[in-house]
Protein backbone atom coordinates (compact mmCIF):
# COMPACT_ATOMS: atom_id res chain seq x y z
CA UNK A 1 0.00 0.00 0.00
CA UNK A 2 1.67 3.31 -0.99
CA UNK A 3 1.65 6.62 1.64
CA UNK A 4 -1.02 8.07 -0.31
CA UNK A 5 -3.18 5.29 0.46
CA UNK A 6 -2.06 4.65 3.90
CA UNK A 7 -2.58 8.29 5.12
CA UNK A 8 -6.44 8.06 4.05
CA UNK A 9 -6.93 4.46 5.32
CA UNK A 10 -5.67 6.10 8.84
CA UNK A 11 -7.68 8.81 8.69
CA UNK A 12 -11.21 6.63 7.89
CA UNK A 13 -9.97 4.93 11.06
CA UNK A 14 -9.42 7.72 12.95
CA UNK A 15 -12.74 9.96 12.16
CA UNK A 16 -15.34 7.28 11.92
CA UNK A 17 -15.11 6.73 15.67
CA UNK A 18 -15.87 10.58 16.12
CA UNK A 19 -19.00 10.45 14.29
CA UNK A 20 -20.21 7.28 15.54
CA UNK A 21 -20.37 9.09 18.70
CA UNK A 22 -21.12 12.48 17.91
CA UNK A 23 -25.17 11.66 18.04
CA UNK A 24 -24.99 10.54 21.21
CA UNK A 25 -22.53 12.29 23.25
CA UNK A 26 -24.72 14.98 24.81
CA UNK A 27 -28.01 11.43 25.22
CA UNK A 28 -25.57 9.41 26.58
CA UNK A 29 -24.98 10.75 29.68
CA UNK A 30 -28.05 12.44 30.30
CA UNK A 31 -29.36 8.66 30.20
CA UNK A 32 -26.80 7.50 32.95
CA UNK A 33 -28.44 10.52 35.36
CA UNK A 34 -26.30 12.75 34.79
CA UNK A 35 -28.28 16.75 34.33
CA UNK A 36 -27.26 19.23 31.44
CA UNK A 37 -25.10 21.60 33.51
CA UNK A 38 -23.37 18.50 34.84
CA UNK A 39 -22.87 17.17 31.45
CA UNK A 40 -21.79 20.73 30.16
CA UNK A 41 -18.97 21.02 32.68
CA UNK A 42 -17.55 17.37 32.04
CA UNK A 43 -17.28 18.02 28.34
CA UNK A 44 -15.66 21.32 29.11
CA UNK A 45 -12.85 19.64 30.96
CA UNK A 46 -11.51 18.50 27.20
CA UNK A 47 -10.73 22.17 25.51
CA UNK A 48 -8.99 22.79 28.86
CA UNK A 49 -6.82 20.21 28.62
CA UNK A 50 -6.38 20.13 25.36
CA UNK A 51 -5.19 23.86 25.85
CA UNK A 52 -2.83 22.85 28.16
CA UNK A 53 -1.45 20.00 26.75
CA UNK A 54 -1.02 21.12 22.79
CA UNK A 55 1.98 22.92 22.86
CA UNK A 56 3.46 20.11 24.99
CA UNK A 57 2.38 17.00 22.80
CA UNK A 58 3.35 18.93 19.27
CA UNK A 59 6.82 19.26 20.84
CA UNK A 60 6.68 15.80 21.92
CA UNK A 61 6.20 14.56 18.44
CA UNK A 62 9.11 16.79 17.06
CA UNK A 63 11.16 14.86 19.38
CA UNK A 64 10.10 11.69 20.38
CA UNK A 65 8.89 10.35 16.43
CA UNK A 66 5.75 10.54 14.70
CA UNK A 67 4.50 6.89 14.93
CA UNK A 68 5.17 6.74 18.93
CA UNK A 69 3.25 9.92 19.48
CA UNK A 70 0.45 8.46 17.62
CA UNK A 71 0.89 4.97 19.35
CA UNK A 72 0.43 6.62 22.73
CA UNK A 73 -2.50 8.89 21.39
CA UNK A 74 -4.87 5.35 19.80
CA UNK A 75 -4.03 3.74 23.08
CA UNK A 76 -5.09 6.51 25.16
CA UNK A 77 -8.45 6.91 22.91
CA UNK A 78 -9.32 2.72 23.34
CA UNK A 79 -9.11 3.31 26.96
CA UNK A 80 -11.20 6.19 27.07
CA UNK A 81 -13.57 4.91 24.96
CA UNK A 82 -13.97 2.32 27.05
CA UNK A 83 -14.33 4.34 29.91
CA UNK A 84 -17.66 5.76 27.80
CA UNK A 85 -19.07 2.68 27.60
CA UNK A 86 -19.38 2.18 31.69
CA UNK A 87 -18.98 5.26 32.76
CA UNK A 88 -22.75 6.11 34.78
CA UNK A 89 -21.23 9.35 36.75
CA UNK A 90 -19.87 12.64 36.88
CA UNK A 91 -16.89 11.53 38.29
CA UNK A 92 -16.32 9.12 35.24
CA UNK A 93 -18.12 11.11 32.40
CA UNK A 94 -15.10 13.86 33.66
CA UNK A 95 -12.23 11.07 32.93
CA UNK A 96 -13.96 10.14 30.13
CA UNK A 97 -13.47 13.89 29.00
CA UNK A 98 -10.26 14.25 30.46
CA UNK A 99 -8.72 10.81 28.52
CA UNK A 100 -9.95 12.50 25.26
CA UNK A 101 -8.75 15.75 25.91
CA UNK A 102 -5.33 14.18 26.57
CA UNK A 103 -5.89 12.34 22.97
CA UNK A 104 -6.83 15.05 21.01
CA UNK A 105 -3.66 17.34 22.42
CA UNK A 106 -1.08 13.98 21.31
CA UNK A 107 -2.81 12.85 18.15
CA UNK A 108 -2.79 16.85 16.62
CA UNK A 109 -0.75 16.87 14.02
CA UNK A 110 1.79 13.99 13.72
CA UNK A 111 -0.25 12.31 11.14
CA UNK A 112 -0.04 14.60 8.86
CA UNK A 113 3.20 16.00 10.20
CA UNK A 114 4.20 12.12 9.36
CA UNK A 115 2.69 12.43 5.83
CA UNK A 116 3.84 15.41 4.70
CA UNK A 117 7.73 15.04 5.69
CA UNK A 118 7.23 10.96 3.95
CA UNK A 119 6.03 13.13 1.00
CA UNK A 120 8.41 15.90 0.53
CA UNK A 121 11.45 13.30 1.28
CA UNK A 122 9.99 11.14 -1.70
CA UNK A 123 9.68 14.27 -3.90
CA UNK A 124 10.25 17.81 -2.63
CA UNK A 125 8.27 19.62 -5.38
CA UNK A 126 5.05 17.27 -4.66
CA UNK A 127 1.89 19.40 -4.55
CA UNK A 128 0.82 18.66 -1.00
CA UNK A 129 -2.37 20.57 -1.64
CA UNK A 130 -4.02 16.96 -3.56
CA UNK A 131 -3.07 14.69 -0.74
CA UNK A 132 -4.43 17.46 1.76
CA UNK A 133 -7.85 17.97 0.14
CA UNK A 134 -7.98 14.08 -0.12
CA UNK A 135 -7.75 13.98 3.46
CA UNK A 136 -10.31 16.79 4.05
CA UNK A 137 -12.64 14.37 2.13
CA UNK A 138 -11.98 11.66 3.86
CA UNK A 139 -12.21 13.05 7.25
CA UNK A 140 -15.42 14.74 5.90
CA UNK A 141 -17.07 11.48 4.67
CA UNK A 142 -16.22 9.49 7.73
CA UNK A 143 -17.89 11.57 10.50
CA UNK A 144 -20.98 11.74 7.67
CA UNK A 145 -21.09 8.17 7.48
CA UNK A 146 -20.41 7.24 11.11
CA UNK A 147 -23.09 9.98 12.35
CA UNK A 148 -25.85 8.12 9.70
CA UNK A 149 -24.54 4.60 10.72
CA UNK A 150 -25.39 5.71 14.47
CA UNK A 151 -28.62 6.80 13.19
CA UNK A 152 -29.14 3.02 11.84
CA UNK A 153 -27.76 1.70 14.90
CA UNK A 154 -30.01 3.21 17.72
CA UNK A 155 -33.09 2.55 15.02
CA UNK A 156 -32.38 -1.30 14.66
CA UNK A 157 -30.00 -2.82 16.32
CA UNK A 158 -30.34 -4.63 19.56
CA UNK A 159 -28.33 -6.48 21.82
CA UNK A 160 -29.20 -8.31 24.56
CA UNK A 161 -27.97 -6.59 27.65
CA UNK A 162 -26.73 -3.30 26.07
CA UNK A 163 -28.30 -0.17 26.75
CA UNK A 164 -29.27 1.29 22.66
CA UNK A 165 -27.20 4.27 23.05
CA UNK A 166 -23.92 2.10 24.30
CA UNK A 167 -24.19 0.10 20.58
CA UNK A 168 -22.18 3.30 18.77
CA UNK A 169 -19.76 3.56 21.31
CA UNK A 170 -18.82 -0.18 20.95
CA UNK A 171 -18.25 0.02 17.19
CA UNK A 172 -16.59 3.25 18.01
CA UNK A 173 -14.20 0.77 20.28
CA UNK A 174 -13.71 -1.73 17.61
CA UNK A 175 -12.92 1.15 14.97
CA UNK A 176 -10.22 2.56 17.33
CA UNK A 177 -8.88 -0.82 18.41
CA UNK A 178 -8.51 -0.91 14.33
CA UNK A 179 -7.17 2.05 14.08
CA UNK A 180 -4.36 1.30 16.61
CA UNK A 181 -3.15 -2.08 15.21
CA UNK A 182 -3.25 -0.42 11.53
CA UNK A 183 -1.12 2.53 13.08
CA UNK A 184 1.37 0.14 14.35
CA UNK A 185 1.56 -1.72 10.60
CA UNK A 186 1.20 1.54 8.23
CA UNK A 187 3.21 4.06 9.83
CA UNK A 188 7.49 3.97 9.10
CA UNK A 189 9.15 7.24 9.62
CA UNK A 190 13.11 7.52 8.71
CA UNK A 191 15.57 6.96 11.46
CA UNK A 192 16.08 10.17 13.79
CA UNK A 193 19.42 11.76 13.49
CA UNK A 194 20.16 11.06 16.66
CA UNK A 195 19.51 7.33 16.97
CA UNK A 196 16.55 5.12 18.45
CA UNK A 197 14.46 7.93 20.42
CA UNK A 198 13.73 6.98 24.27
CA UNK A 199 10.29 8.43 25.63
CA UNK A 200 12.21 10.48 28.82
CA UNK A 201 14.75 11.92 26.66
CA UNK A 202 12.51 13.06 24.32
CA UNK A 203 10.61 14.36 27.04
CA UNK A 204 13.22 16.26 28.24
CA UNK A 205 13.74 18.04 24.61
CA UNK A 206 10.30 19.00 24.46
CA UNK A 207 10.91 22.79 25.81
CA UNK A 208 13.68 22.81 23.59
CA UNK A 209 11.26 21.96 20.31
CA UNK A 210 8.38 24.29 21.83
CA UNK A 211 10.89 27.36 22.11
CA UNK A 212 12.19 26.45 18.49
CA UNK A 213 9.02 26.21 16.65
CA UNK A 214 7.57 29.22 18.67
CA UNK A 215 11.04 31.04 16.94
CA UNK A 216 9.91 29.53 13.45
CA UNK A 217 6.08 31.43 13.63
CA UNK A 218 7.65 34.71 15.64
CA UNK A 219 10.70 34.72 12.66
CA UNK A 220 8.14 34.32 9.48
CA UNK A 221 5.37 37.03 8.87
CA UNK A 222 3.41 34.42 6.36
CA UNK A 223 2.81 32.52 9.54
CA UNK A 224 2.04 34.89 11.80
CA UNK A 225 -0.65 35.65 9.70
CA UNK A 226 -2.05 32.28 9.41
CA UNK A 227 -1.79 32.05 12.76
CA UNK A 228 -3.82 35.06 13.06
CA UNK A 229 -6.67 33.09 10.70
CA UNK A 230 -7.39 31.22 13.38
CA UNK A 231 -8.52 33.70 15.61
CA UNK A 232 -11.25 34.50 13.02
CA UNK A 233 -11.93 31.12 12.13
CA UNK A 234 -12.50 29.96 16.08
CA UNK A 235 -14.78 32.69 16.62
CA UNK A 236 -16.61 32.62 13.61
CA UNK A 237 -17.20 29.13 14.43
CA UNK A 238 -19.42 29.67 16.86
CA UNK A 239 -22.37 30.60 14.34
CA UNK A 240 -22.66 27.00 12.59
CA UNK A 241 -21.74 24.73 15.67
CA UNK A 242 -23.16 26.56 18.38
CA UNK A 243 -26.18 29.19 17.08
CA UNK A 244 -27.53 27.10 14.05
CA UNK A 245 -29.64 25.14 16.00
CA UNK A 246 -30.81 28.33 18.16
CA UNK A 247 -31.91 29.99 14.51
CA UNK A 248 -33.40 26.67 14.13
CA UNK A 249 -35.22 26.39 16.58
CA UNK A 250 -37.02 29.87 16.08
CA UNK A 251 -38.13 28.94 12.99
CA UNK A 252 -39.53 25.66 14.11
CA UNK A 253 -40.60 26.60 17.28
CA UNK A 254 -39.26 24.75 19.76
CA UNK A 255 -36.03 22.60 20.63
CA UNK A 256 -37.45 18.97 19.90
CA UNK A 257 -38.18 19.88 16.45
CA UNK A 258 -34.84 21.99 15.66
CA UNK A 259 -32.74 18.83 16.98
CA UNK A 260 -34.92 16.40 14.65
CA UNK A 261 -33.70 18.35 11.83
CA UNK A 262 -30.23 19.01 13.40
CA UNK A 263 -29.50 15.32 13.81
CA UNK A 264 -29.13 14.69 10.06
CA UNK A 265 -28.47 17.72 8.86
CA UNK A 266 -25.17 17.60 10.34
CA UNK A 267 -24.52 14.26 9.06
CA UNK A 268 -25.02 15.47 5.63
CA UNK A 269 -22.93 18.38 6.39
CA UNK A 270 -19.67 16.75 6.56
CA UNK A 271 -20.31 14.47 3.48
CA UNK A 272 -20.58 18.06 1.54
CA UNK A 273 -17.66 19.20 3.50
CA UNK A 274 -16.02 16.19 2.24
CA UNK A 275 -16.86 17.50 -1.42
CA UNK A 276 -15.55 20.73 -1.15
CA UNK A 277 -12.58 19.36 0.14
CA UNK A 278 -12.45 17.13 -2.69
CA UNK A 279 -12.61 20.00 -5.24
CA UNK A 280 -9.79 21.81 -3.98
CA UNK A 281 -7.08 20.88 -6.55
CA UNK A 282 -9.60 21.99 -9.15
CA UNK A 283 -9.45 25.60 -7.57
CA UNK A 284 -5.54 25.74 -6.75
CA UNK A 285 -4.76 24.51 -10.39
CA UNK A 286 -5.96 27.47 -11.75
CA UNK A 287 -5.42 30.45 -9.23
CA UNK A 288 -2.61 29.31 -6.79
CA UNK A 289 -3.21 27.95 -3.01
CA UNK A 290 -2.99 31.52 -1.32
CA UNK A 291 -5.57 33.35 -3.32
CA UNK A 292 -8.12 29.94 -3.11
CA UNK A 293 -7.67 30.00 0.92
CA UNK A 294 -8.46 34.01 0.66
CA UNK A 295 -11.38 33.31 -1.42
CA UNK A 296 -12.56 30.86 0.54
CA UNK A 297 -12.57 33.32 3.35
CA UNK A 298 -15.21 35.72 2.29
CA UNK A 299 -17.08 32.42 0.90
CA UNK A 300 -17.54 31.41 4.45
CA UNK A 301 -18.44 34.81 5.38
CA UNK A 302 -21.21 35.02 3.11
CA UNK A 303 -22.57 31.26 3.63
CA UNK A 304 -22.88 32.22 7.07
CA UNK A 305 -24.73 35.05 6.56
CA UNK A 306 -26.82 33.30 4.46
CA UNK A 307 -27.41 30.73 6.96
CA UNK A 308 -28.62 33.95 9.52
CA UNK A 309 -30.32 35.84 7.34
CA UNK A 310 -32.11 33.58 4.42
CA UNK A 311 -35.96 33.17 5.34
CA UNK A 312 -37.46 29.70 6.66
CA UNK A 313 -35.81 26.53 7.90
CA UNK A 314 -35.04 25.71 4.16
CA UNK A 315 -32.75 29.00 4.07
CA UNK A 316 -31.58 27.98 7.44
CA UNK A 317 -29.91 24.65 5.87
CA UNK A 318 -29.14 26.09 2.81
CA UNK A 319 -26.84 28.31 4.46
CA UNK A 320 -25.27 26.12 6.66
CA UNK A 321 -24.77 23.02 4.07
CA UNK A 322 -23.19 26.25 2.25
CA UNK A 323 -21.14 26.88 5.16
CA UNK A 324 -19.73 23.39 5.75
CA UNK A 325 -18.88 23.14 2.29
CA UNK A 326 -16.31 26.13 2.27
CA UNK A 327 -15.36 24.94 5.62
CA UNK A 328 -14.04 21.34 4.40
CA UNK A 329 -12.71 23.50 1.46
CA UNK A 330 -10.71 25.73 3.68
CA UNK A 331 -8.77 23.27 5.68
CA UNK A 332 -6.77 21.91 3.34
CA UNK A 333 -5.49 25.02 1.89
CA UNK A 334 -4.57 26.63 4.96
CA UNK A 335 -2.53 23.86 5.97
CA UNK A 336 -0.49 23.72 2.69
CA UNK A 337 0.08 26.60 3.57
CA UNK A 338 1.79 26.46 6.88
CA UNK A 339 3.34 23.58 5.66
CA UNK A 340 5.06 25.21 2.91
CA UNK A 341 6.77 27.52 5.44
CA UNK A 342 8.27 24.87 8.00
CA UNK A 343 10.61 21.99 8.13
CA UNK A 344 10.22 18.07 9.77
CA UNK A 345 11.70 19.44 13.01
CA UNK A 346 9.11 21.66 13.70
CA UNK A 347 6.23 20.85 11.94
CA UNK A 348 4.28 19.06 14.61
CA UNK A 349 4.75 22.26 17.17
CA UNK A 350 3.95 24.98 14.10
CA UNK A 351 0.65 22.59 13.74
CA UNK A 352 -0.04 23.26 17.41
CA UNK A 353 0.22 26.49 17.59
CA UNK A 354 -1.76 27.13 15.26
CA UNK A 355 -4.32 25.10 16.41
CA UNK A 356 -4.21 25.98 19.63
CA UNK A 357 -5.27 29.58 18.51
CA UNK A 358 -8.86 28.34 17.52
CA UNK A 359 -9.33 27.56 21.66
CA UNK A 360 -8.92 30.91 23.27
CA UNK A 361 -11.12 32.27 19.92
CA UNK A 362 -13.78 30.32 19.85
CA UNK A 363 -14.38 30.50 23.37
CA UNK A 364 -14.53 34.27 23.12
CA UNK A 365 -16.69 33.36 20.78
CA UNK A 366 -19.05 31.66 22.36
CA UNK A 367 -19.27 34.35 25.27
CA UNK A 368 -19.66 37.24 22.62
CA UNK A 369 -22.14 36.06 20.11
CA UNK A 370 -24.05 34.31 22.83
CA UNK A 371 -24.51 37.55 24.77
CA UNK A 372 -25.03 39.52 21.30
CA UNK A 373 -28.13 37.26 20.64
CA UNK A 374 -29.13 37.11 23.97
CA UNK A 375 -29.33 41.11 23.79
CA UNK A 376 -30.45 41.81 20.33
CA UNK A 377 -31.14 37.93 18.46
CA UNK A 378 -29.89 35.62 16.95
CA UNK A 379 -29.50 36.51 13.56
CA UNK A 380 -27.29 39.61 14.18
CA UNK A 381 -24.94 37.39 16.36
CA UNK A 382 -24.37 35.38 13.11
CA UNK A 383 -23.81 38.09 11.06
CA UNK A 384 -21.17 39.64 13.05
CA UNK A 385 -19.66 36.05 13.21
CA UNK A 386 -19.47 36.16 9.11
CA UNK A 387 -18.02 39.47 9.32
CA UNK A 388 -15.30 38.00 11.63
CA UNK A 389 -14.86 35.17 9.49
CA UNK A 390 -14.91 37.13 6.10
CA UNK A 391 -11.75 39.48 8.06
CA UNK A 392 -9.40 36.49 7.90
CA UNK A 393 -9.26 37.11 4.06
CA UNK A 394 -6.64 39.82 4.14
CA UNK A 395 -4.54 37.88 6.00
CA UNK A 396 -3.68 35.74 3.30
CA UNK A 397 -1.71 38.23 1.31
CA UNK A 398 1.64 37.61 2.79
CA UNK A 399 1.44 33.83 1.87
CA UNK A 400 0.12 35.14 -1.54
CA UNK A 401 3.41 37.49 -2.27
CA UNK A 402 5.63 34.27 -0.85
CA UNK A 403 3.66 32.09 -3.38
CA UNK A 404 4.50 34.36 -6.64
CA UNK A 405 8.33 33.85 -5.15
CA UNK A 406 10.15 31.31 -6.72
CA UNK A 407 10.75 28.84 -3.82
CA UNK A 408 13.48 26.69 -2.53
CA UNK A 409 11.98 23.09 -1.53
CA UNK A 410 11.90 22.53 1.61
Amino acid sequence: MNLHRRYLVLLALRWLPVGLCIPILVLLPLSRGLTLAETGLAASLQGFVVLALELPTGGLSDSWGRRPTLVLAASVAVVSMSLLAVADSFALFAIVYVLQGIYRALDSGPLESWYVDVSLAADPSVKLERGLSAGGTVIGLAIGAGALATGGLVAWVEMPGIPTLVVPVLAGLCVQVTGLAAIVLLVREPPHPDGRRRLLASLRDVPRAITDGVRVVRRSRVLLALVAVELCWGFGMVTFEVLMPVRLSELLGGTEEAAAVTGPASAVAWLVAAAGAAVIPLLTARVGVAVTAGVLRIAHGVAVVGMGLLAGPAGVLTGYLATYLVHGASNPVHMTLLHREVSGENRSTVMSINSMMMQPAGALGMILLTALATGTSVSTAIVVGAVVLALAAPLYLPAIRAERRPRVPV
